[in-house]
């Protein structure tokens, strides 16, 4: 503690010992840095910035052209996702780091420094098990708001992290009951043509997560096995085949399996017998050993990383110049198309080829407008957020985010996201018109 300076007055800190390492030397700072954080959000944005922001947008609506009110509309979702996220939010950044301790009565600022740290593992945790950001979003602030009530029932017997590990999985399960969601298959879309074969599987509530939000988790949890782990874990595969669980296997098969926990530690937080746990979990993996492809070669982030940027840089040049001969040379003949939640899906490379010519012609009626493309990274996968500007309008609005699994040097899959969940990324909801393939190399 020696040397250290308070982040909001410059005070030294006083050395406290063993237990929390504060970064504020009093209460008052502490409090006054709480309210000063609440006030914004990330980068500063205050609520009174977004409520204007919001205002503007709705008096700019029109209805017409239709996909120009179509991409408003998105956009002005988001900044009501964001004025939520700054009324929930009681601490965007940590204020202070904390060792496990029992949740004490306390009052709502000291309690918001004590849960904070943990709140990227638990938005992290209940994404996993719904499958959905938007979802996990809000239900990390359930979890929250039924601590802070629930916080005199704790007995300090558990950790914090443990004792939040079990609300939020009981949140998550509610929610999973609640939701009665089950993969169904796509159906033939009337005017296209989707391909040959057995329609896919549709999951229409899947999201992707952002990697960035991923390695800010796994940073806090300090495992150096972690990096490894979280592909395998990631890869929307692996969360798809999860949809197949009931929510208590689900779960079981997380804690175990993707956070390592004990079986003992994992039958208390499921409240369940250590046999009845260990059943769920056998049954839990026999369904994903069924649901999974054949084990691919393990990721290693050099020559093949290497191959996926080139293989990302080109995908982006061929859409920004419409070349639809370029990307045909970077599909798989199987290539698989789906768009949850939208009903559309195309299987092969040549189905997927001919809608790509309607859209990237001009005297085409399905014409589409200008791409632009920001390459992302989205559980650990590939991805790339694209925008497009339609004819007659001079800008480039957020339209999909599109995530690639890439394999023997072919895209055989890509999963194409909704335009709001651009925000998630980091990324504006409109673009200037610079080519980002260019900024790319």
């Amino acid at each position: 503690m020696k040397g250290r300076t308070c982040q909001l007055c410059g005070a030294p800190l006083p050395d406290r010992g063993r237990g929390r390492t504060s970064v504020y030397c009093t209460a008052a700072c502490r409090q006054r840095a709480y309210r000063l954080r609440n006030a914004q959000g990330p980068g500063g944005e205050s609520a009174a910035d977004v409520l204007a922001a919001i205002a503007r947008q709705v008096g700019s609506l029109a209805l017409e052209p239709p996909e120009a009110f179509r991409s408003d509309v998105v956009a002005l979702g988001s900044a009501v996702r964001r004025l939520r996220r700054l009324a929930f939010n009681v601490t965007p950044d940590g204020v202070t780091k904390s060792v496990e301790r029992p949740a004490e009565q306390v009052d709502e600022a000291d309690f918001a420094v004590l849960v904070e740290s943990h709140r990227k593992r638990l938005h992290l945790h209940c994404y996993r098990m719904v499958g959905s950001y938007d979802d996990a979003e809000d239900l990390v602030q359930e979890v929250l708001l039924k601590a802070w009530r629930e916080q005199a029932g704790f007995e300090g017997r558990a950790a914090v992290r443990t004792w939040l590990y079990r609300i939020a999985t009981n949140a998550c399960i509610d929610h999973l009951r609640r939701a009665g969601r089950r993969p169904q298959r796509y159906e033939g879309v009337p005017g296209v043509e989707s391909g040959g074969g057995e329609p896919p599987e549709r999951l229409a509530w899947l999201q992707p997560y952002p990697d960035r939000l991923l390695d800010e988790a796994l940073e806090e949890d300090g495992q150096p096995e972690a990096a490894a782990v979280a592909r395998e874990t990631m890869e929307l595969v692996f969360l798809a085949a999860l949809q197949h669980l009931p929510a208590r296997q689900r779960a079981v098969l997380i804690f175990r399996d993707v956070l390592g926990r004990p079986a003992e530690e994992t039958a208390s937080l499921m409240d369940m017998t250590l046999a009845a746990c260990n059943s769920a979990l056998q049954r839990a993996r026999q369904t994903l050993r069924e649901r999974m492809p054949a084990r691919r070669v393990d990721w290693v982030a050099g020559e093949r990383g290497q191959e996926e940027r080139e293989i990302v840089r080109r995908y982006m040049v061929a859409a920004e110049r419409a070349d639809v001969s370029m990307m045909a040379d970077l599909l798989s003949a199987d290539v698989l198309v789906t768009m949850p939640p939208n009903p559309v899906w195309f299987a092969g490379r040549d189905a997927l080829l001919g809608q790509l010519r309607r859209v990237f012609d001009p005297v085409s009626p399905g014409y589409f407008g200008r791409w632009r493309h920001v390459p992302v990274g989205a559980n650990r996968q590939p991805a790339v957020a694209g925008y497009v500007q339609r004819p007659g309008t001079s800008v480039f609005r957020a339209q999909m985010v599109d995530v690639l699994r890439i394999e023997g040097g072919r895209i055989v899959e890509i999963t194409t996201f909704e335009a709001h969940l651009v925000a998630a990324f980091g990324l504006p909801l409109t673009l200037p018109g610079v080519s980002a393939a260019e900024g790319f190399r």
